[in-house]
């Protein structure tokens, strides 16, 4: 992996600074990494797909996250912000268009800002697609997924009352918007490992969690989930004409607990220029095995 050759904060607006870094060719091929959560932020294994002699790498935290500041800041942060910050570090690099890479929450924005901007995009390359309708947040906080991770389900419910469980995602944000760090801080990381342990296939999530980081992530994660994402619900599928004509390449791990494989196969069909890759054996994390190797030959081939 590169080190980055630039590093940089740069003014949004709203009070909100978005750090940035650059690695691999300055001059190579742009691509820019949209991360996941929302509030996971970008992280140096993000690099390992891309060859640094060929690509021009570049890697932001999104606004309230990472070492963006302010940190856990719900404060204008909505889709349409990130999107207007995206085109902001493309002008301020100096790049005219560029190949959008996201996964999970990192593909809804990438699709929203293609929609969006479509003349500012080479191609697109996502992984476990989610499309930010209701369907899917049921899936996730309605019991779901609990079908199959009943243990966990119920370490996840575990902290919120019976009586407020209809609406899990309205029960976590009262705890997590209390005005009380350390509550919020508590009920912080059953959020964030509800969703880690269900991310792999083999395996649970580590309760060792920094309590800044959980709080941030679980914060904007929700904040955007209890919103709905600010995008109207289908928009993005029924949106799809706007960018049928740039090449994408999906890859989605067949047995993906977090965002299920109907939500990249309703987004590839009948779109002539999208490849949608199932992986078998694989889960919804970037780092599983079967994901990381497919996307990895993805981007090699894309080189040129």
């Amino acid at each position: 992996m590169a080190t980055p050759f630039d590093r940089r904060t740069l003014d949004v607006g709203d009070g909100h600074r978005i750090y940035i870094e650059q690695s691999g060719h300055p001059q190579g091929q742009p691509v820019v990494v949209l991360h996941g959560g929302p509030g996971s932020g970008s992280s140096p294994y993000m690099r390992r797909f891309f060859d640094p002699d060929h690509y021009r790498l570049v890697m932001f935290d999104q606004r309230g996250c990472g070492r963006s500041r302010p940190n856990a800041s719900v404060t204008a942060n909505t889709t349409q912000h990130l999107i207007g910050d995206i085109r902001k570090i493309r002008q301020e690099l100096g790049i005219d268009r560029w190949m959008v890479f996201g996964g999970s929450w990192g593909a809804t924005l990438a699709l929203a800002y293609a929609q969006t901007f479509p003349d500012e995009v080479q191609g697109l390359v996502l992984r476990g697609v989610f499309l930010g309708r209701q369907r899917e947040l049921d899936w996730f906080y309605a019991g779901g997924a609990g079908r199959f991770w009943p243990d966990l389900w119920a370490r996840f419910c575990a902290p919120i009352p019976p009586e407020e469980r209809g609406d899990m995602i309205a029960a976590y944000h009262r705890r997590l918007f209390c005005d009380d760090w350390r509550r919020e801080a508590e009920h912080a990381l059953p959020w964030l490992l509800w969703e880690n342990a269900l991310a792999v296939m083999q395996g649970d999530a580590s309760s060792h969690v920094p309590p800044d980081y959980a709080r941030a992530f679980a914060r904007l994660e929700n904040h955007y989930f209890i919103n709905r994402v600010f995008l109207e619900e289908g928009q993005l599928l029924r949106n799809r004409h706007l960018i049928e004509h740039i090449p994408t390449v999906i890859v989605q791990g067949r047995y993906d607990m977090v965002c299920p494989p109907i939500s990249a196969w309703e987004l590839a069909d009948g779109w002539r220029l999208a490849d949608l890759r199932m992986v078998s054996g694989a889960g919804h994390a970037l780092s599983e095995p079967g994901i990381a190797t497919e996307l990895i030959r993805v981007m090699d081939a894309l080189r040129g």
